[in-house]
């Protein structure tokens, strides 16, 4: 944007909101945590011109904030900063603020202009534009799953749901519509939130455990769009609910006996004359088969993306609707890749892997990266899973952090696709917070051995 019309667009945003006095120039790094600068208002024209800048490492550190070693960022380059520039679309105000703020979403770019390769938004156009190059489209939206808690823990330290409408969930009551009710003030600051940022927000259901959630985004023919919708998403959710006196997490195992958050990606690719290539007689195309087939080759290789966190893997169990296998199936929830019912134009297939704690742009580039594995050799899925697919295939995806961190390690699929440095960054930024976590001692081994043993 030129200096002149940064200036036109920071002019009409203020007349528009004369009472916003900070924005929030945020991006999002590798672990999907939103970092940034809060700046006066005043600085506006400067942050829509592209006269912002952070420290590339910003996109590279933990989930603690910390650079890691052997990176090459940070420290060991002298830390460079490189200009971040807006998202088109995305200066909105916060209406969940506690006083009058802004933020808008910010990408980066390198000092020759050149997109910055360290930023997940950079990663996932980049693993998009293999589709362009065949003429495809991808059509993607995103579910989200999280709970809805207390913000005070309790007197051990633990966590429970938040009270609703002068009553703590206890039940399951999936699909309920009156657990919806107790809940409607926070689902209409959603709403409201939604409808002023442009995210397209369609289907809120109460889901498999007390106090837990799921909205639903609509399909955009764009994945870089829609993994923007899930980011912003998550902010309006967690905003929304701390206005309301409650805390959002989308935790992947925040309840031991409780279901997990998960997060569900459904894609669809369509042709340049608008014809969806999965949409063939009731069984799908050969294309959604062969991008089933590449989604279940890669599935191993990219659990380390699908499951980033040491609580991530507290999810993958048996008998708690997470998948623990690669299988497909038509309209069966316990596969890992499902064909919902929908056919003609709506064939699409639905990724249920992820946790909800994944950074969003990685899981859909990685998803996006296996069905082009699949389309690009023409892998054959097998046959469908019909029934309990948890009952009749031994589990054999990743189920450990260190597991998953070896098959992503071994992958020859995806860095290619992610970048090789990205994908060794990744891993060594994932193996560091393996070993931090592993260097704590917790409370369950002091009550399990100091005496006993």
């Amino acid at each position: 944007m030129t200096p002149e019309a940064a200036n036109a667009a920071a002019s009409a945003f203020r007349d528009q909101y004369r009472d916003i006095r900070v924005v929030d120039a945020l991006i999002v790094d590798m672990c999907g945590v939103p970092r940034g600068k809060r700046l006066a208002i005043e600085a506006l024209p400067r942050v829509l011109g592209g006269g912002m800048v952070l420290p590339g490492s910003t996109f590279v550190m933990d989930v603690r904030g910390n650079n890691v070693r052997g990176t090459g960022m940070g420290p060991e380059d002298g830390d460079p900063d490189y200009p971040i520039h807006p998202v088109t679309g995305t200066l909105k105000p916060i209406p969940w603020a506690p006083s009058p703020r802004a933020q808008v979403l910010m990408t980066m770019a390198g000092l020759d202009g050149t997109p910055f390769p360290y930023d997940p938004r950079v990663l996932l156009a980049n693993v998009a534009k293999g589709f362009t190059n065949l003429g495809l489209t991808p059509v993607v939206a995103v579910e989200l799953e999280f709970y809805l808690l207390d913000p005070q823990r309790t007197s051990d330290g633990g966590i429970r749901q938040a009270a609703a409408a002068g009553k703590r969930p206890t039940e399951t009551q999936v699909y309920s519509l009156e657990e919806l009710d107790a809940i409607a003030p926070f689902l209409d600051a959603v709403a409201s939130g939604c409808a002023l940022h442009d995210i397209p927000a369609d289907v809120v259901v109460s889901e498999y455990s007390p106090g837990q959630y799921e909205i639903n985004l609509k399909h955009v023919d764009d994945p870089l769009k829609a993994a923007d919708h899930a980011v912003l998403l998550k902010r309006v959710i967690k905003g929304s609910a701390e206005s309301h006196g409650m805390l959002a997490t989308f935790m992947a195992k925040p309840f031991i006996d409780l279901p997990g958050n998960g997060t569900h990606i459904h894609l669809s690719l369509w042709d340049r004359d608008g014809h969806n290539i999965f949409d063939e007689g009731e069984t799908g195309s050969p294309a959604l088969r062969h991008a089933i087939g590449g989604l279940m080759a890669t599935m191993a290789e990219a659990m380390a993306v699908f499951a980033p966190n040491a609580n991530s893997y507290r999810r993958i169990r048996p008998g708690a609707w997470v998948p623990m296998a690669p299988t497909w199936g038509y309209n069966n929830r316990t596969v890992a890749l499902r064909v919902p019912a929908g056919r003609g134009a709506a064939t699409r297939l639905e990724h249920r892997v992820a946790g909800a704690d994944a950074n969003s742009y990685l899981v859909v580039a990685a998803v996006l990266a296996g069905a082009l594995h699949g389309l690009a050799r023409r892998i054959d899925p097998g046959p469908a899973m019909i029934g309990n697919v948890y009952d009749q295939v031994p589990a054999s995806l990743p189920a450990t952090w260190l597991d998953a961190l070896r098959a992503h390690d071994g992958a020859t699929v995806l860095p290619p696709a992610f970048g090789p440095d990205y994908w060794r960054v990744f891993g060594l930024c994932k193996r560091s917070e393996l070993s931090d976590f592993n260097a704590r001692i917790t409370p369950s081994e002091y009550d399990w051995y100091l005496k006993l043993i």
